[in-house]
């Protein structure tokens, strides 16, 4: 039997799901790839994987997308892991910095830029570790491990997770379970219940990847939310609808 392939990204928010797949019997038929967010939106756009915990702004780029589980990586609240990280206030801010690593959080802080802060500054892209450029009046988009480090360098944080909540009182919703083709029922009531399983045991998740640097207890309990709520869904609707707004704008201006 050909194994399902699954992208997942390697960060340490998803270690909980990933525990839970392993240790489930479901892990006999798939084969688990991982990668950061980015590289498993284009493995799952490209049909490489068929199925990935990718960054939900990938969906419009899907000719084919079903999202499979209860469960995703977001937030109620501030999410710690993604943020704009300055050295100044984000009045003051001119340049931004965009994290290579994710498309879902980059077209969040567009949004947010131009519609919650009304601030316009100049957006860079980046191909490689940037975070030394964090300096004066260029701030950056860090996602992530390298966000959660991130914090104890930059004196300004501004989480994005926190202000879209502030902007549209609705969770956000940064990555989904997608499939790009239809899947076996009995494989996603399986995988869908190895999630959930793992989510029963977050402290062994915790006692298996020490991360000095941030309480993943709370990390995992206090700013990721995992359950796919019917909030969570109309949270991300309204953000791949400001994300197609974004693009008229952009084509527009062309």
């Amino acid at each position: 039997m050909n194994k399902i392939k699954v992208g997942i990204v390697n960060y340490l928010n998803t270690k909980p799901l990933i525990y839970g797949i392993q240790q489930a019997a479901v892990a006999s038929r798939l084969l688990l790839i991982e990668d950061y967010p980015a590289n498993v939106a284009r493995m799952l756009v490209e049909g490489t994987i068929d199925v990935g915990l990718v960054p939900v702004a990938v969906i419009p780029h899907l000719k084919e997308h079903q999202i499979i589980t209860d469960y995703c990586i977001g937030c109620t609240g501030p999410v710690a892991s993604v943020a704009i990280f300055s050295e100044v206030p984000i009045e003051k801010i001119e340049k931004v910095l965009l994290d290579y690593q994710s498309r879902t959080s980059v077209a969040l802080a567009k949004v947010l830029l131009r519609k919650y802060w009304k601030i316009a500054p100049e957006l860079v892209d980046t191909r490689s570790d940037y975070r030394a450029s964090i300096k004066g009046t260029t701030a950056g988009v860090v996602i992530g491990d390298r966000a959660l480090e991130q914090r104890k360098v930059s004196p300004y944080i501004y989480d994005l997770g926190e202000a879209w909540i502030n902007f549209t009182r609705l969770p956000f919703v940064f990555a989904a379970w997608v499939s790009n083709k239809p899947l076996p029922q009995d494989f996603i009531t399986d995988f869908n219940a190895a999630n959930k399983e793992g989510l029963l045991h977050i402290d062994r998740a915790v006692a298996e990847n020490p991360f000095p640097v941030f309480d993943l207890h709370a990390y995992y309990t206090q700013h990721i939310s995992y359950e796919l709520t019917p909030e969570k869904k109309m949270g991300l609707q309204q953000f791949l609808a400001f994300v197609m707004e974004e693009k008229g704008i952009l084509n527009r201006m062309a």
